[in-house]
């Protein structure tokens, strides 16, 4: 049974359901089977590092 694992900034719960129900419908079709797993990892912005710098800095930045 596929895996499929998405890591990106935190979400609320409807839209962890629309991501999930959309990844499944398009999986699904693709693979042809209905058994697939989505995992969701969230990771905060204090715990991610673009271009030498955290996510959580470029943020205030962009204020």
């Amino acid at each position: 049974m596929p895996t499929i694992i998405v890591e990106g900034p935190k979400l609320d719960i409807e839209k962890k359901r629309e991501l999930v129900k959309e990844i499944y419908e398009i999986a699904s079709k693709i693979y042809g089977i209905e058994h697939i797993v989505i995992i969701i990892k969230e990771n905060s912005p204090e715990n991610v590092g673009i271009n030498g710098k955290l996510l959580i800095d470029r943020e205030k930045n962009l204020e």
